[in-house]
């Protein structure tokens, strides 16, 4: 039976285009094995799918000052230990790396038992883990097209964004009964990344009020940050974090605000869900979601609105004149198809394991 290893991890973008890869690779007949943390968020996300997980020692590489940065070198070389014999124990024909940092110690590991390794790039520019194991990668797969030109010459190839099959066959009726929504006003789902993001949550709570007067809202908010005054008021449902029903409110969803990493602005594409983005700002940030961004408004698929911009009425703004343009907006998502992806990177992994 041919083997294959996931690793990628720290957040939920380094773990679900991995999910949309793995349940076609077991229809193939595919041994899979996931190598992440101890800690992140991907141990809870692969468990729960029932994938074989192993966990190494992980440490944060960063462009900034910090004492952990004299620890975190030595917990990355234990972690390539780690892996290393791990490796050559599951015998596996391919790995593939969605990044983050988990992911570093993983690829070389795989580089130094001699096995074909694949990454993925979300974003148009790499990450910092991305950068370090390009030079140990076999290919490297991009999402965006203008990706390439960041990359090492003939290593990458543009496919796209694997997206999960199962985030396209939700129940709208499920969903807004779910909700315990009406079907009689739009819906609006708001997002800011599996961390949520506090700037977004404190003017959506902000402009509530007027928001409500002709929509129904969505509140994906992140861990911690529930507002439990508003868990009576009709028609807002807010949620930590949604997994089995996002399906579901997805069908229900109208539009959509949301941060711009890669991963889930290509599913409400794919979906076809008029959007406003609200990046990541470069003082948090490498700048990668600001570039996201920008490639979609110029596409016709989202409007962008800066969080150094963002006050209760920018967003009333942007929200109204969204959803009155929602039609256009859908119009020219239509000509995006995912459907290729998933076939043309799973080609890759048959041909390298033979």
């Amino acid at each position: 039976m041919k083997t294959i290893v996931f690793t990628g991890g720290g957040s939920a973008g380094h773990v679900t285009p991995n999910l949309a890869l793995i349940p076609k690779l077991q229809e193939g007949g595919w041994n899979i094995h996931y190598i992440g943390s101890k800690t992140g968020i991907e141990k809870d996300i692969i468990e729960k799918e029932g994938i074989p997980y192993h966990e190494i020692s992980s440490g944060k590489l960063r462009r900034y000052f910090d004492m952990k940065n004299f620890k975190d070198p030595f917990l990355v070389m234990k972690g390539v230990a780690e892996a290393y014999f791990l490796i050559r124990k599951l015998k596996p024909d391919v790995i593939f790396s969605k990044g983050g940092f988990v992911s570093v110690p993983v690829v070389i590991a795989g580089w130094m038992n001699r096995i074909p390794v694949f990454l993925h790039e979300s974003d148009i520019t790499p990450g910092l883990a991305n950068k370090i194991a390009i030079r140990f990668a076999t290919k490297i797969f991009v999402t965006f097209e203008e990706a390439i030109k960041h990359l090492p010459a003939g290593k990458a190839v543009h496919t796209g964004s694997p997206i999960r099959e199962d985030i396209l066959k939700g129940n709208r009726e499920s969903g807004l009964r779910y909700l315990g929504f009406t079907s009689t006003k739009p819906v609006i789902t708001i997002m800011g990344g599996s961390l949520g993001a506090k700037r977004i949550n404190e003017t959506v709570r902000e402009a509530l009020p007027q928001l409500l007067e002709m929509f129904q809202i969505v509140h994906l908010c992140g861990k911690g940050n529930r507002d439990e005054s508003l868990n009576e008021v009709k028609g807002y449902q807010q949620f930590e974090y949604v997994s089995d029903e996002l399906p579901d409110i997805m069908a229900a969803t109208d539009m959509v605000i949301s941060r711009a990493g890669s991963n889930a602005i290509f599913e409400f594409l794919t979906l076809q869900k008029p959007m406003i983005l609200i990046p990541l700002p470069k003082a948090s940030s490498r700048g990668d979601q600001i570039l996201n961004a920008a490639a979609f408004e110029k596409k016709g698929y989202c409007r962008v609105l800066q969080e150094e911009q963002l006050t209760e009425a920018s967003l009333l703004q942007s929200v109204n004149e969204v959803y009155g343009y929602r039609l256009r907006y859908k119009e020219n998502m239509r000509g995006y198809s995912a459907s290729s992806c998933l076939k043309e990177i799973i080609e890759y992994i048959e041909k390298a394991s033979k």
